[in-house]
């Protein structure tokens, strides 16, 4: 049984990504995607209510006013991983897994790569933009 921590994870992303934003209990860091975009995407360190330590992954799709959620909803449907949420305002695509025993390349990286992928493409197609 492998023990993966925060800092394991911590120093995973500092390794392969630009970090922009760190904190105790989050990472905000950017991915390239296809052509010459990229994506923002955030890694927070969150317990459940028994105290279990989770990660949860988020990458914004467009700012919830500028875009159909209707047809958020019906691309997050499509997507493997993740669903569709709105946190102040944006419109995000979330995925969690739990900390504990994590293998940080097939639980995390992979998750972590669809799920970035995912609001890429539905950011370009529902904004026609590479804010994020």
């Amino acid at each position: 049984m492998t023990v993966t921590s925060w800092t394991d994870v911590i120093n995973y992303v500092r390794r392969r990504y630009e970090v922009l934003e760190e904190t105790d209990s989050w990472l905000r860091f950017r991915l390239d995607t296809e052509g010459s975009r990229t994506q923002q995407v955030a890694v927070h360190h969150v317990p459940d209510v028994d105290g279990r330590a989770w990660l949860e992954i988020s990458s914004a799709v467009g700012r919830v006013d500028a875009i159909d959620p209707g047809r958020l909803l019906e691309l997050a449907g499509s997507s493997l991983v993740g669903g569709a949420a709105v946190v102040d305002g944006v419109a995000l695509l979330k995925h969690a897994v739990p900390l504990e025993d994590l293998s940080v390349q097939e639980e995390f990286e992979r998750p972590l790569t669809m799920l970035v992928a995912s609001a890429d493409s539905f950011e370009h197609e529902l904004t026609a933009t590479d804010h994020f």
